[in-house]
């Protein structure tokens, strides 16, 4: 189901949508309150959302949805206007899954790039199971899978301290990271490296939102810059992040691996390299597989090693991979790992 209240751009997600022999369009609606009203019937797998709707807004009707009738959503966003952007990571957080850039005229230059993303996220979306959010913004909740206790952290060597907390998310991750980094107090003793799978146009976005609902400051990591302790530096959008000697951080176009760029993999192995035993790596929910070997690298340098456990994951990919690996000694639900990165981090006062 598309909800889109241009009728230009409604039209032309209606064309992009024919054109996938895998997608079938069940409703084309230009309002939340149509779709919310249209949702029963048409009972859709996947959900295209634009965000500035007249009445209901995006963000509500997703909202509503993930309430009421819980639906895979992709939210359509334009990735220059900030109130857009900051609407579309509240809906994120939400319930709703990604978030791909709207499409221009066919005779856009990046026309055909972006068709095929939101082709593809709405493909890929369609088949992650969702849960009813009740109340908006709690966990997710009533998932099987029994969550293990915290194991104790391994004490650091004799004179050694943390010196670097890494962390990376795919699908979900937004609120996830969110809920995490959020707990951490203002004065967190590391500087905080982290990779979130997300369209290029919409990094520098997450970043200013990120920033906007967690106390430690938040921004996009530049080449060069030293990584400070008790801020937050965001790969920005389309290269990976590489931690280097003295803390310095190197911004890098090198090619993308596991088909991400940037890459989890990447951020986590030069923790490994430059860190070693004194590193802190977390991977939560995503789809596939990348971070879960570059945690394995840290996990075998002697780092603190977590991964978020499937009770709580949106989808649990990158975080099942790296247990499968053996690449994390501790796998625990999302409300419990910030309070296990304190115990490593700050010993005497969260012990």
């Amino acid at each position: 189901m598309i909800v889109e209240d241009s009728l230009v751009v409604r039209e032309l997600l209606r064309y992009i949508v024919s054109r996938d022999p895998r997608l079938e369009l069940v409703a084309a609606v230009a309002s939340g309150e149509e779709a919310l009203a249209a949702i029963g019937s048409a009972r859709p797998d996947v959900i295209s959302m634009d965000i500035r709707l007249p009445g209901i807004d995006g963000l509500e009707t997703t909202r509503r949805i993930m309430a009421e009738r819980p639906t895979p959503i992709v939210v359509i966003a334009d990735a220059v206007e900030d109130s857009s952007l900051h609407i579309s990571m509240n809906a994120l957080r939400a319930g709703a899954l990604s978030v791909v850039e709207k499409p221009v005229a066919t005779t856009h230059a990046g026309y055909e790039s972006v068709a095929g993303e939101i082709c593809t996220q709405l493909r890929i979306m369609a088949q992650v199971p969702v849960i009813r959010r009740r109340p908006i913004g709690s966990e997710w909740a009533g998932r099987s899978a029994a969550a293990p206790a915290a194991p104790a952290p391994i004490p650091f060597a004799l004179g050694q301290s943390p010196s670097v907390f890494g962390i990376a998310a795919s699908t979900g991750g937004p609120p996830a990271l969110a809920k995490v980094i959020g707990a951490l107090p203002e004065n967190f003793p590391l500087p905080i490296l982290l990779v979130q799978h997300m369209g290029p146009a919409f990094m520098e976005g997450f970043a200013a939102w990120l920033d906007s609902v967690v106390t430690l400051p938040v921004g996009l990591a530049r080449d060069g810059e030293r990584a400070e302790p008790g801020r937050v530096y965001v790969a920005p959008g389309d290269r990976h992040l590489e931690l280097g000697s003295n803390r310095v951080m190197r911004v890098i176009d090198s090619a993308p691996v596991s088909g991400q760029r940037p890459a989890a993999t990447v951020l986590f192995r030069s923790i490994a390299r430059h860190a070693g035993p004194s590193a802190i790596g977390a991977l939560l929910t995503g789809m596939g597989e990348d971070g879960a070997v570059g945690l394995g690298d840290m996990h075998a340098a002697g780092a603190q090693t977590v991964a978020e456990h499937e009770s709580t994951a949106v989808v649990y990919g990158m975080p099942a991979a790296a247990v499968r690996l053996g690449a994390a000694r501790a796998v625990l639900p999302l409300d419990r790992i910030a309070a296990h990165v304190l115990r490593i981090a700050m010993p005497g006062a969260y012990p």
